[in-house]
């Protein structure tokens, strides 16, 4: 058996600069609040936000995007289907005991254990086991070669085994124990996450010595906030607003073009959408360009498939179907009763509800008749991720995989067995199975070009725009975003 080997060696982690007149407290609106903050249930922006800065991962990414070591120094290819990951052996928890391997094999058994039932199953499901194989080593056995292991370890958290055991899920929510530069202080619901910077942290020590992540819904208040100095960073801003900031003395935009697909995601297991021609009609209807010229400022860009271009698997000759107003109109009509059936469309104030607004509209403008129902981000999730048939009818989604891979988002969004899905469709299965099953990237890129071809002809999920993140943020505040929507603390700093 041909043995693959990678090693990569992690050189000592670099202090901040001694800076004359530190800012202690950095304060970050949220859209809302984080409905998790046990790294391995909910996966979403604002939970994101705050958790990845109380645990390490097994690897990260750097700011170019760039897989490299954090827990783990080096990792070999013992086989296709076993990878043994050297891991650190001077990094402790914030309750002061050692992480072990015992923790890493803990942490990765704990998110494929069914029973368990985390959100994110869907992405680590082709790991069958992690074991301590050495006094700093885990190996991790898959179930057939996995391509994108490396790219989805990047997001999963070690959590403290001892911990966990004793007080048990929920309260481990309430309290997280972690290995990261900042620790948990308190979560005050409705107000707001409390951390302090974690001074025994093995790598880079954070700027702030505190961190206060808000839930504030309004996006124009999150603006008010900044310029009136209440908050130093704000998330989620939208062109206009973000106009606002750009003649605000004081204050500054940051903007860069993410990996995260926007999308609209119609139920095939209920109607009017068991019909594939009024799918296709929803296709038809939208105008994705004016969306993006009209209310996104022109910082997004159209998206054709559930990828963008620099995902491994996309599939450059798939357009999907254009925007053709007329012939949705036509199969609108030729559906008759069926199609004028009150369709329920489900968003959450965490989404911009321009987008929203005008998607109705298009829609409507061709014939269909939708309701907005707008929930609170839990409800949405919960409510996204339900049995397929009681899954909204029609929904507004924003994903990113953080791993630069077709299968992050195509396999959670089509597969059959994901809680995000509402296809069920044997024949995208068999290719999403090839395509995470094989280190062939030929085979891949087949794999995904038919995936992405019948995605456009039946429109189970329509891709509507890779997405732009634009944030607002105090002059002084020094911070690069990135396309994976990653917020390290200790990469941020404070200009005096």
């Amino acid at each position: 058996m041909k043995v693959l080997a990678i090693v990569i060696l992690l050189g000592a982690a670099t202090p901040l600069p001694t800076y004359a007149a530190a800012k202690d407290t950095i304060i970050v609106d949220l859209v809302s609040e984080p409905s998790s903050l046990d790294p391995q249930k909910q996966w979403n922006p604002d939970s994101y936000f705050v958790y990845r800065n109380i645990f390490d991962q097994l690897v990260t990414r750097d700011d170019s995007g760039k897989i490299i070591p954090d827990i783990a120094t080096a990792w070999t290819y013992k086989s296709d289907t076993e990878i043994a990951f050297t891991l650190r052996d001077d990094v402790t928890f914030h309750n002061g005991q050692p992480l072990t391997p015992d923790d890493v094999a803990f942490s990765v058994n704990r998110i494929i254990d069914k029973k368990f039932a985390s959100p994110q199953f869907s992405q680590f499901n082709k790991i069958l086991s992690a074991s301590v194989t050495g006094p700093h080593e885990v190996t991790i056995r898959t179930d057939g070669p996995y391509p994108v292991l490396l790219a989805q370890l990047v997001k999963l958290s070690i959590v403290p085994k001892h911990v966990v055991e004793v007080v048990g899920d929920k309260a481990f929510n309430l309290s997280p124990v972690g290995s990261g530069p900042y620790k948990f202080a308190k979560w005050q619901l409705g107000v707001g996450v409390y951390l302090d910077r974690n001074d025994a942290y093995w790598g880079t020590k954070g700027y702030f010595q505190h961190a206060e992540f808000r839930p504030v819904p309004d996006p124009a208040t999150r603006v008010a906030d900044l310029k009136a100095g209440g908050a130093d960073l704000a998330v989620t801003l939208d062109p206009d607003l973000a106009a606002q900031l750009q003649s605000t003395s004081g204050v500054k935009v940051l903007t860069t073009v993410t990996e995260r697909i926007a999308y609209l995601k119609l139920n095939p297991s209920r109607p009017p959408f068991d019909d594939v021609n009024l799918r296709r009609a929803v296709a038809y209807a939208i105008d994705k360009q004016s969306i993006i010229d009209g209310l996104l400022g022109g910082y997004d860009k159209p998206a054709l498939q559930l990828a963008s271009p620099d995902y491994a698997g996309y599939a450059p000759d798939v357009e999907g179907l254009s925007f053709d107003p007329d012939k949705a109109r036509q199969l609108v009509g030729e559906a008759g009763a069926a199609a004028r059936q009150p369709i329920d469309f489900l968003t959450s104030p965490t989404f911009d509800q321009r987008i929203v607004q005008a998607l109705v509209q298009q829609l409507s403008d061709v014939g269909f008749k939708v309701n907005i129902e707008n929930v609170d981000f839990a409800t949405y999730l919960q409510r996204v991720q339900s049995e397929k048939t009681k899954q909204p009818t029609l929904s507004f989604g924003r994903w990113s995989c953080a791993c630069q891979d077709a299968d992050g988002i195509s396999f959670p969004l089509l597969h059959s067995t994901s809680s995000w899905s509402s296809l069920s469709d044997s024949s995208i299965d068999t290719l999403l199975n090839t395509a995470r099953n094989t280190l062939d990237d030929g085979k891949r890129v087949a794999a995904y070009n038919e995936v992405a071809t019948a995605v456009a002809k039946d429109v189970p999920v329509l891709p509507l725009y890779q997405a732009a993140a634009i944030y607002g943020a105090a002059d002084k505040l020094e911070w690069k975003p990135t396309a994976n929507e990653s917020f390290f603390l200790n990469r941020v700093s404070w200009r005096e």
